[in-house]
């Protein structure tokens, strides 16, 4: 946690020095055109010198770019800024169970494992197959007619296929139908978030089963 925390401060830190940079980087390009700018207006032709409004328009131009590099450095001290407020926000998720696409389904100290599944419309028939490690099906749930959206399941399994499974633990797959034809059905399994960090724009989650998802990927959170 602290080193991610730390890694986003440092973030900020260098956002803060790119923008005295290009602070420094403006200011500089607006000393060299004026210095241009006079070493032209002394050299002018005395007989076609520049008029009010050429000299205006340079002006102009050098005030519109000095205005860009500014603004340009605020987004980036701002960027730098919500990047570490991101991280301090996230650090709240830690110990939080999360909900996401995935078809792992592990039980929990007490031996039941909880799924579930998100269906994109809604269906007549919701049919659960629990797998074991080597891909085999090992127990059928029928959730029967369900609407759209997200429902959730639990499973225990017995203590032979508990056994049997070990440590792989067992995953599974779901199929809906609304009459003959197929309906959309996403896996949707929970996790813990252990730690988290940013990287770049993202916030990334370091989840108990050993995944590492985006943030903006789930879906509920407990």
């Amino acid at each position: 946690m602290s080193t991610a925390i730390s890694s986003t401060s440092a973030s900020a830190a260098a956002a803060s020095g790119a923008a005295g940079a290009t602070a420094t980087s403006a200011a500089d390009a607006s000393e060299r055109f004026l210095k241009l700018l006079v070493a032209q207006m002394k050299n002018q032709d005395p007989l076609s010198p520049m008029d009010n409004a050429q000299v205006t328009s340079q002006m102009a131009q050098i005030s519109t770019v000095t205005g860009i590099e500014q603004l340009n450095g605020t987004v980036q001290t701002l960027s730098g800024q919500f990047g570490q407020l991101r991280a301090l926000q996230g650090a709240q998720l830690v110990g939080h169970q999360v909900l996401l696409a995935g078809n792992r389904l592990d039980p929990d100290s007490s031996g039941k494992a909880t799924a579930g599944v998100e269906l994109a419309g809604p269906a007549d028939s919701v049919r659960v197959e629990v797998l074991g490690p080597s891909g085999k099906v090992v127990d059928t749930l029928d959730l029967g007619a369900q609407s759209a959206g997200r429902h959730g399941f639990s499973w225990t399994p017995t203590e032979a296929q508990a056994a049997a499974a070990g440590t792989a633990g067992f995953s599974f797959r779901v199929t809906a139908q609304s009459g003959a034809a197929k309906v959309t059905a996403t896996a949707l399994n929970t996790d813990t978030v252990q730690a988290v960090a940013t990287e770049g724009n993202a916030l990334m989650l370091e989840l108990a089963s050993g995944r590492r998802v985006d943030a903006s990927t789930v879906k509920a959170l407990s």
